[in-house]
């Protein structure tokens, strides 16, 4: 079975590629931008675009859509377009607890069959200083990560505390993924082990 991946995340091609090592990576043009109020309607609706726009180019296969975002005080915090955004960003996170949500959404190429969910998981910061955060924001880690960091990366320094699944953190919840795998007959620690990885 063929596995595509409708992504130009890195991290979400290394993390999928440890359990399917045949996986494609297609990067999905869309253009509907999802407008909601609500920040899990808006993470889901956006994997289920990006899994469709890549669906619609194959005959069989199973296409993975993922988006995720970061939340606090209702707003959605989405890549920065710059580093004042980034800086501003990180003040707001400073000290407080924020949520991760990212949607997933599988279709099945051949038979057009969809599913999608999502994953939340609540993460603490410390208190940042305006010398942290200008440190990080020179690195330029912030700038093509939703709420302007990456867990993977130094940002890992400021975490106090998470409440669910890491790796929604970092773009990809496998749990929740191989969950809706299996409803298409998909085990996902199958797969891996069974390749030989």
């Amino acid at each position: 079975m063929r596995f595509i991946l409708a992504s130009s995340s890195p991290r979400r091609i290394e993390l999928l590629k440890r359990f399917i090592p045949g996986l494609e990576v297609v990067k999905p043009i869309w253009e509907t931008r999802v407008i909601s109020d609500d920040p899990v309607e808006v993470a889901c609706l956006t994997a289920l675009e990006k899994a469709r726009a890549v669906a619609g180019r194959f005959t069989e296969g199973l296409v993975i859509g993922a988006d995720t975002i970061v939340v606090i005080d209702g707003e959605i915090l989405g890549k920065p377009r710059d580093v004042s955004v980034a800086r501003d960003y990180l003040r707001r996170l400073s000290g407080r607890v924020h949520r991760v949500i990212t949607g997933l959404a599988i279709i099945d190429a051949g038979s057009g069959k969809e599913v999608y969910d999502y994953e939340v998981t609540e993460v603490k910061f410390r208190e940042l200083s305006d010398k942290e955060i200008e440190l990080y924001v020179s690195s330029g880690e912030p700038l093509d990560k939703a709420g302007a960091y990456g867990i993977q990366g130094f940002a890992c320094l400021f975490v106090e505390w998470i409440r669910g699944d890491f790796y929604n953190i970092v773009g990809l919840p496998l749990f929740k993924l191989s969950l809706l795998l299996r409803e298409f007959g998909v085990d996902l620690l199958e797969l891996a082990i069974g390749s030989g990885t």
